[in-house]
């Protein structure tokens, strides 16, 4: 058996998990959070209703499952489609666009993450070490930059690592608001305020 390669009922059990997530996903990304029932979610798996509940005992719970399961898959894919800093616009810009082609999603996620900014929160301790791993991994590319003199030296790396972020969330919200408009290019222009006038090989140059 190859190492770290589940099988058994362990690999079955993960496999039916990984079955409804997707039908849930689907679920939600199609009819909505509130409209979409644990049965519907249910008949989409091809399970019982009964069945899902010994795997997933609420919709909220099912939510999350969701929600950091695509969470994971983008982390694999940035790692993947990131090779060096002048494929990080580029990335995120395709990210973005992801993001706008399944709205219910995007917006479960800026919704769920402003909940769980309460301490008491369950999601809270997710959303929270999940901002942790993602500004250590935009600080190192962008301490990068700074060390190869392609940040401007009006901003430090830290406060543009804060920035990047807000960048991020603030233009989605706005899309979600105003479907009308661009934020594919606001964030390229974004990198621009941020990266050295005179590095023609900056990311989005």
């Amino acid at each position: 058996m190859e190492p770290g390669k589940a099988r058994g009922p362990y690999a079955k059990t993960k496999a039916r998990r990984d079955t409804i997530v997707r039908a849930a996903r689907d679920g939600f990304a199609e009819r909505g959070y509130a409209a979409a029932s644990l049965r519907d979610i249910a008949e989409r798996a091809g399970i019982t209703h009964t069945g899902l509940l010994h795997h997933f005992r609420t919709k909220e719970e099912l939510l999350m499952a969701v929600l950091a399961q695509r969470d994971a898959a983008e982390w694999e894919r940035g790692l993947a489609g990131v090779p060096d800093l002048d494929a990080l616009a580029p990335y995120f810009g395709d990210l973005l666009l992801r993001h706008q082609q399944t709205p219910e999603l995007m917006r479960l996620w800026l919704e769920l993450s402003a909940a769980a900014s309460r301490p008491e929160h369950p999601a809270h301790a997710f959303f929270t070490d999940r901002l942790k791993q993602a500004r250590a991994h935009a600080a190192h590319g962008i301490g990068a930059l700074a060390a190869e003199g392609r940040l401007r030296d009006t901003i430090d790396a830290d406060t543009a690592t804060t920035l990047f972020f807000a960048v991020l969330d603030g233009l989605q919200l706005q899309w979600l608001l105003d479907p009308g408009i661009d934020i594919v290019e606001p964030l390229n222009r974004f990198l621009d305020l941020i990266l050295a006038p005179d590095t023609p090989d900056a990311p989005g140059r």
